[in-house]
């Protein structure tokens, strides 16, 4: 009888650069020795598309064993995982440190870096992941204006389909007219006021997101922050976090990304500042990807603990007795869908706590979702998986439209959208995409 861990599952540090790690025949006999606990098991067989692939591919073999799968057919698991984490987290009993020592995001982490460095990545792949590279057009005039609607055409969605790969009915974010970090101000003074748990001043790290498509979700954080006493900084000059490169298996450029980030972040955090990110890919990027690429980096790991969701460090300003609790505008019913790189961050449901915390005050009826809605980064918009991304959200379109809300909300923005995509697409009503922190700064009364 197999026996799972029973203790919180430990990662080990990703050894991108070690002699192994590129060497394709040792890396499918890992896979081969993974996958085969993974069909004795099947207890992920929900989560994504990679695992019903692995096992059609085994009960397709002779005597449904996973040694009569050909190699070259293991790329079909490969390319259908977008490394939420989710199987490592909350499904698997044969993480670290159970002898088995099983971590599938990560394996399935070195093939795709395998898959990049043999050349085997698409150009449009690769544009796609530079989301610094397209989203320079953000805030031009008359660019801006001229990119989004032209965007918006069946044609150019068709042309895109063809050279990018980027499904035609797929949503996509528009580029906002004003970068965030050209409009918001750099800095708010106040009284620092730390407590127990939280430092009592904070650097915003304004995401490629935040700062080119939705600038609205970090002028809201603001508001709050501004509103509870906080005095705040827009970090002086950032990069990409790096995750759409992971996703991608390019970890060389993952690595530039974190030599151009990391000592400025390093920076606040020895100047006790508590850094935020709004969305949660990026905030996970700093907490666990970059720390177990770099143990040995001394920045890195200081970064990693200064880090926090903004609503960890919202939920912790209020433990420490120092958040204001004045709300005064109902919020209605809420769906709020809680995204797997949020899950996966070990803090706990913070947003759903902070949401709570306004319902003691005014009205919210709270709806909370607890599953993959799907999208993945890229992976929702790619031609090949953005009707397997749609299928994947299912469940949660359905569970998002309960008690027919008043707006459907979740920490990853574009998650939000990518599920009012399928809910309209469902024939469910068209609902306001409100982010978590936009519900609070509304719920504040704040203009």
């Amino acid at each position: 009888m197999r026996e799972g861990n029973l203790e919180a599952p430990t990662r080990h540090p990703i050894d991108w650069r070690g002699d192994d790690f590129y060497n394709e025949e040792s890396a499918f006999k890992e896979m081969e020795r993974v996958f085969d606990i993974c069909h004795g098991c099947r207890r992920c067989v929900s989560l994504c598309q990679s695992f019903p692939n692995l096992f059609d591919l085994v009960d397709a073999t002779e005597d449904g064993e996973v040694h009569g799968v050909k190699k070259e057919a293991y790329w079909k698991v490969v390319d259908q995982c977008y490394l939420c984490d989710l199987c490592y987290m909350t499904k698997c009993p044969y993480t670290p440190p159970h002898a088995w020592n099983l971590d599938f995001p990560h394996l399935m982490l070195r093939a795709k870096a395998i898959k990049f460095k043999k050349g085997e990545v698409k150009a449009g792949e690769k544009f796609l992941a530079s989301t610094d590279v397209h989203g320079q057009f953000a805030g031009i005039p008359i660019v801006v204006q001229t990119v989004n609607a032209v965007n918006r055409t069946k044609t150019a969605r068709k042309v895109m389909d063809g050279a990018l790969g980027v499904h035609p009915d797929a949503w996509m974010p528009e580029l906002a007219t004003k970068r965030f970090r050209w409009s918001a101000a750099k800095s708010v003074a106040s009284t620092v006021t730390n407590g127990e748990r939280t430092p009592g001043k904070v650097a915003i790290f304004s995401t490629c997101y935040v700062n080119y498509n939705e600038p609205g979700i970090g002028h809201d954080l603001l508001k709050v922050l501004a509103h509870n006493d906080i005095p705040y900084v827009i970090v002086d000059k950032e990069s990409c976090c790096g995750m759409p490169k992971l996703e991608l298996g390019d970890l060389d450029a993952v690595a530039r990304h974190k030599a151009a980030n990391m000592p400025v972040l390093a920076r606040y955090a020895r100047e006790g500042y508590a850094i935020l990110s709004a969305v949660p890919s990026c905030t996970l990027m700093f907490k666990q990807e970059l720390p177990l690429m770099f143990p040995e980096c001394a920045d890195t790991q200081l970064v990693k603990a200064a880090m926090f969701d903004p609503f960890e460090y919202l939920v912790a300003r209020n433990r420490d007795g120092l958040l204001k609790t004045d709300f005064n505008t109902a919020l209605g019913k809420v769906s709020y869908h809680i995204p797997c790189h949020g899950r996966v961050q070990n803090i706990g449901k913070k947003t759903e706590e902070m949401l709570k915390l306004v319902g003691t005050k005014v009205e919210v009826k709270l709806n909370t979702v607890e599953r993959c809605s799907g999208h993945a980064g890229t992976y929702g918009v790619k031609t090949p998986t953005h009707p397997v991304a749609m299928k994947i959200g299912r469940p949660v379109f359905k569970a998002m439209a309960k008690d027919e809300p008043d707006c459907i909300s979740s920490d990853c923005p574009m998650a939000g959208h990518h599920i009012a995509q399928g809910m309209r697409q469902a024939g469910m009503p068209a609902k306001a995409v409100l982010h978590p922190l936009s519900l609070v700064r509304i719920a504040y009364g704040l203009a």
